[in-house]
């Protein structure tokens, strides 16, 4: 399902949107090692509850996040499958960013060798 979303354009953009900012990176990377509460995320920030409360949405509209009440809680947790697709995306393009340098590798030395001649 992951991979079927991100092959959606606007599912792309709105990964790498939220990564974009350092605060949701730091969130991410924090839900990823372990949940937190909205409530706890926003104290380590120097930033209003609510401010907090938007990037966690922003992440969870990407589907970098999840959220789950537990009481009166909002259980915040990263989305490993999410992070893994956009992984592969980026190994998709380094790969194609590695066969430029092949080719270009490849040119060079074919230069090399004709200007021995």
């Amino acid at each position: 399902m992951v991979v079927r979303q991100l092959e959606r354009d606007d599912a792309v953009d709105g990964i790498f949107a939220a990564l974009a900012d350092p605060t949701r990176r730091d969130i991410v990377a924090r839900v990823l090692r372990q949940e937190a509460s909205v409530t706890s995320l926003a104290e380590r920030y120097a930033m209003s509850f609510a401010a907090v409360q938007r990037h966690v949405a922003v992440l969870e509209r990407a589907g970098l996040v999840r959220k789950e009440r537990r009481g009166r809680e909002r259980l915040v947790r990263g989305d490993v499958d999410t992070i893994r697709a956009a992984a592969r995306l980026l190994d998709q393009y380094e790969e194609i960013w590695r066969g430029r340098l092949d080719r270009l590798d490849d040119l060079l030395a074919e230069k090399t060798e004709g200007s021995g001649r």
